[in-house]
């Protein structure tokens, strides 16, 4: 939904890679059309792999680079207590403004069309390389977590150039 320039998403079943790379594409698309303020409702979103909170918090800097939740443009409304302690123990948690209750969606609110990314393994592999980095940069604690992942995901996407 959106109205004035606030852009309200639902995030729904298995936030992961696979759908990464079609919430990039969607909130890159959404910010050039010049929306600045973003409420994502999670309460349908079981679970966000690494790959996604990557992609969320590359969101959240650009968003926010200060990183004082109180005054970027990112709302999480309901999102559970996992997906919660995820982003607090990534270090990211500080990227947004997080609350419990329904969203508020201005009157007029309409929906906007959006057609779905059909990405190529190669986009995939490097949205996913990309994320991994993102987090690695946010915290140094991240690095133990992620750089084995990175660095497969760097071979796998060397290969993948290679066999165009």
């Amino acid at each position: 939904m959106v109205a004035d320039r606030l852009c309200c998403l639902k995030i729904a079943g298995r936030a992961n890679f696979n759908s990464s790379v079609d919430f990039k594409t969607l909130i890159n698309e959404l910010r050039s059309r010049g929306f600045h303020c973003f409420i994502l409702d999670l309460s349908e979103c079981v679970l966000m792999d690494s790959t996604f909170l990557g992609v969320l918090t590359g969101f959240g800097l650009q968003m926010n680079p200060q990183g004082a939740g109180d005054s970027g443009g990112i709302e999480l409304v309901n999102a559970n207590t996992r997906i919660t302690e995820l982003l607090e123990n990534l270090g990211v948690l500080h990227l947004f403004k997080v609350n419990q209750g329904a969203a508020t969606v201005p009157a007029g609110a309409h929906t906007l069309d959006h057609t779905p990314a059909r990405p190529s393994p190669q986009e995939v592999t490097q949205t996913c390389l990309d994320a991994h980095r993102i987090l690695m940069g946010v915290s140094p604690d991240n690095v133990s977590r992620f750089k084995d992942v990175a660095q497969f995901l760097a071979e796998d996407l060397k290969k993948l150039k290679a066999a165009q």
